[in-house]
């Protein structure tokens, strides 16, 4: 999809963590951006219309996930579509009541995609999880492997529903898109770090900090790698797969890893005016060591990371501080 003035890209579920720094980036890029917000779950998205470009280049449709049909204002005469999508974990529903509901809701929007005259090309925005849930032992992974629902099942790591629900959903999205002609990618990021412009600290980056603020306790580390990346590296990424010639199928989206026990002595020696653990405080299982994410074929069709694990924590260190989180 080649962009130009008259770009208009829909991104799903705007106030997220990754999805609010997207639109901003999408609006200083040039781009006109429609986007949706939960009709029963976000009670406003004011933020995003303070960011610049918006007042004459965004605007915000509410939708209703249980009736795909509501999405199809925002698509309709965009060029791209961004499926910005995380499941609702806080109701009452069991795990594959909530699961096939997200699944229903993203087909409809990948209907009502496919339904368009003028859309080019369709992301959705996954994970890591669905590649690195594997019983082989592989040290590294790329985007020919798929996690084992029936092990994560068993593992019961941190956010385990969302693993299996990323992994089963971006099956769906997949397989929709080669049956119906949908020119449709996934970006399988790792876990997103970095500076917010959401009104609180995304409960993302409070784990990520989790050192820091003190909350670490709660916390049980895989003895594999930790796999991040910076929030800007995320949003240049999905845009470079827009505008990209040649790209099709999944992209893994990881710049760095390290292990609990690295991250551990980075911090200590990063920021020594906190009281970070060592190693010997941390929870860390021995039952599955986490492969590192290899984002090769990324790299490999152009695109070039830009931060570092210093941006990322001095990033979101800041905005915390921005917000009274920290």
């Amino acid at each position: 999809m080649e962009k130009n003035e008259k770009s208009i890209v829909c991104v799903t579920g705007g106030t997220g963590y990754v999805t609010s720094w997207l639109i901003m980036r999408f609006l200083q890029s040039g781009y006109s951006v429609n986007t949706t917000i939960n009709n029963n779950l976000d009670p406003g998205a004011s933020f995003l219309e303070k960011l610049p470009n918006a007042s004459n280049k965004l605007k915000i449709f509410r939708t209703n996930p249980e009736k795909p049909e509501s999405f199809q204002p925002a698509i309709e005469g965009c060029n791209g579509v961004i499926i910005g999508h995380s499941v609702d974990f806080e109701d009452k529903n069991d795990e594959e009541t909530k699961i096939q509901r997200a699944i229903t809701g993203i087909i409809g929007i990948l209907k009502a995609c496919s339904d368009s005259e003028t859309i080019k090309r369709v992301i959705y925005t996954s994970s890591d999880a669905t590649v690195g849930y594997v019983t082989e032992g592989q040290d590294v992974v790329d985007e020919s492997s798929w996690s084992d629902t029936d092990f994560i099942k068993k593992l019961n790591p941190l956010g385990a529903v969302y693993s299996i629900s990323k992994t089963l959903i971006e099956k769906e999205v997949l397989n929709f898109g080669e049956k119906n002609g949908v020119h449709v990618m996934c970006l399988n990021h790792a876990w997103v770090l970095g500076p917010f412009v959401t009104p609180q600290c995304p409960e993302v980056v409070r784990y990520s900090l989790a050192m820091i603020l003190g909350n670490w306790i709660t916390i049980e580390y895989d003895s594999g790698v930790i796999a991040l990346v910076h929030i800007d590296d995320v949003a240049r990424a999905h845009i470079f797969l827009l505008e990209c010639p040649n790209v099709k199928g999944r992209y893994i989206c990881s710049s760095a890893d390290i292990s609990p026990d690295e991250l551990s002595q980075f911090l200590r020696a990063r920021y020594p005016q906190y009281q970070i653990p060592t190693i010997d405080c941390l929870k860390v299982t021995k039952e599955f060591k986490f492969p590192r994410p290899s984002s090769k074929k990324l790299v490999d069709s152009g695109f070039k990371f830009k931060y570092n694990l210093d941006d990322m924590y001095d990033g979101a260190i800041a905005s915390c501080k921005q917000v009274g989180s920290l």
